[in-house]
């Protein structure tokens, strides 16, 4: 019998989006933005400490290999040739930092991640092998003290040291973004002290990594990253666009270990045959974009132009702005960041970025601690039977409470209980909750950028809860906005192969 004929299309392109909890890999038809398949695998979180998070980074680059090969088997088995895919994308969980050797390819410690609810002030540090662990409980969820301590330290170095760190980066000198955990790691691991000092030590967010170890990895791996995680760094001169030599002088980070800072979309490195993990399928593919998760949710969302929003609703909400050519700092409690630089030779779009504690984490509450609902579907059912919160209203300041307050002693209430309330009330309210911290922030960016937003294009799980996106709607003012216009992203594929989106136009995958 003779083989079943390959089927004949277009360019294709994959992406690799890499989260705190799950990898995946997903490949595109460039012509139609059709989704073609996609595997994905779900990734382990070490908690040493109630807020400290780890991460195997051989198994966040072993997810990355398994869902690429899985991929492509199920291409083959939909007799789609996998020669037609030309370009790989990497989309990344942003501040996790890694250490590796460039010798031999291990890391020297565990990846050091964010909390499942992100925030410039939670606890980032790690615990290497002997150290003393305080009793659980005996310090705020926010802050871990070690880390700190570190801030501490560095703020009696420089007066109006704030200012310094902000004014070049964007962000506050703060325990969350990747100088600091860094420095802790210089400071308590050994085996990174001892690499460093023997110009073995190569630093990157996860997207280095991961291009490092796909590219060749000691054999002639590319240690390189793109703007958008490059400005997440504290490190790195969000004007000049290049690593900051006062900056790494301040932190004691020797430049040496600091990957090349590259454009968000470019030919950074071909993919390479990793026999150790029995995987080679793109052989020869060209890695050619690189993007910060909620960048590439930005682009994913087509926000293009001055002035325009998303915003992610996942464990938390990540809304960011374009401000277009122009660094725009926050007076109000609003992060500046890189938003994307789509070429060598492209100019670099700025982006003010809020977030929100606790979005989807609060549904998750629901469920697990309270028992209101078995199932996180279940919220819009209850929310529906009422479509009020009869004067309930909750803040979910599980772990403080974050843009534009950045208060980290805030904790959760439940405020306006009858005895005509019941579950349903209360799960109105839980979605209210998600909307008006949404509004916080978006009123923090009108401030900000002096001209209030028109409308608010949204991506991630919880946008699929239809009472959630009409009582953000009404919440807001303006128009909320949850499909992609597909002929802008093709022709933004076409364009530059490397763009890669958080969620895609035709899955529904959040």
């Amino acid at each position: 019998m003779a083989a079943a004929k390959k089927a004949v299309l277009g360019p294709l392109v994959g992406a690799v989006d890499q989260g705190t909890s799950s990898t995946r890999f997903l490949v595109f038809n460039s012509k139609t933005a059709e989704l073609l398949s996609h595997h994905q695998v779900e990734i382990k979180q070490e908690f040493p400490r109630e807020g400290w998070v780890e991460q195997d980074p051989k198994e966040i680059l072993q997810s990355v290999y398994e869902c690429i090969e899985k991929t492509c088997e199920k291409l083959g088995q939909l007799n789609i040739d996998i020669s037609n895919i030309k370009a790989i994308g990497v989309s990344n969980q942003r501040e996790t930092t890694v250490v590796w050797d460039k010798l031999t390819g291990e890391p020297l410690y565990n990846a050091v991640a964010a909390p499942v609810s992100p925030g410039p002030s939670v606890p980032v540090a790690v615990v290497p092998s002997g150290a003393s662990v305080p009793a659980a409980g005996t310090s705020s969820v926010w802050l871990d003290l070690r880390t700190q301590s570190t801030v501490e330290n560095l703020s009696k170095r420089i007066p109006g040291n704030n200012n310094f760190v902000k004014s070049k980066t964007g962000l506050p000198l703060s325990t969350y973004f990747s100088a600091v955990k860094l420095r802790w790691l210089l400071d308590n691991v050994r085996k990174v002290q001892k690499a460093v000092e023997e110009n073995r030590a190569l630093f990157g967010t996860i997207d280095s990594w991961l291009i490092w170890s796909l590219t060749g990895g000691v054999n002639g791996g590319v240690h390189c990253t793109d703007v958008t995680n490059a400005s997440r760094t504290m490190l790195f001169n969000i004007h000049s666009l290049e690593w900051d030599k006062e900056l790494c002088e301040f932190f004691g980070i020797p430049m040496e270990i600091l990957p090349n800072v590259r454009s968000s979309s470019e030919i950074y490195g071909l993919m390479k045959i990793s026999h150790s993990l029995k995987a080679g399928a793109l052989e020869g593919v060209p890695i050619s974009g690189c993007l910060g998760d909620q960048s590439a949710a930005l682009v994913g969302q087509m926000c293009f132009q001055d002035g325009q929003a998303k915003n992610t609703y996942g464990t938390g909400c990540f809304l960011l702005c374009n401000t277009g050519h122009k660094c725009v700092f926050s007076e109000h409690g609003l992060l500046t960041t890189v938003a994307y630089k789509l070429g060598r030779d492209k100019p670099v779009y700025y982006a003010l970025e809020g977030s929100v504690a606790i979005a989807g984490a609060v549904i998750r509450w629901l469920r697990d601690n309270l028992g209101i609902i078995k199932s996180s579907e279940e919220i819009e059912k209850l929310a529906k039977e009422v479509g009020t919160s009869y004067g309930c209203y909750f803040v979910p300041a599980f772990s403080g409470l974050y843009a534009p307050y950045w208060e980290p002693s805030a904790r959760g209430i439940i405020c306006g209980l009858t005895q005509f309330t019941n579950k349903c009330h209360i799960a109105f309210a839980a979605l209210e909750a998600v909307c008006f911290q949404t509004r916080e922030i978006l009123d923090a960016m009108n401030r900000d950028c002096g001209i209030p937003l028109s409308h608010l294009q949204v991506d991630g799980g919880m946008t699929s809860n239809k009472i959630l996106m009409q009582l953000q709607a009404d919440i807001l003012y303006i128009p909320v906005e949850s499909e992609i216009r597909y002929s802008t992203w093709k022709k933004a594929v076409m364009k530059s192969m490397g763009w890669v989106t958080t969620q895609s136009p035709e899955s529904g995958i959040p």
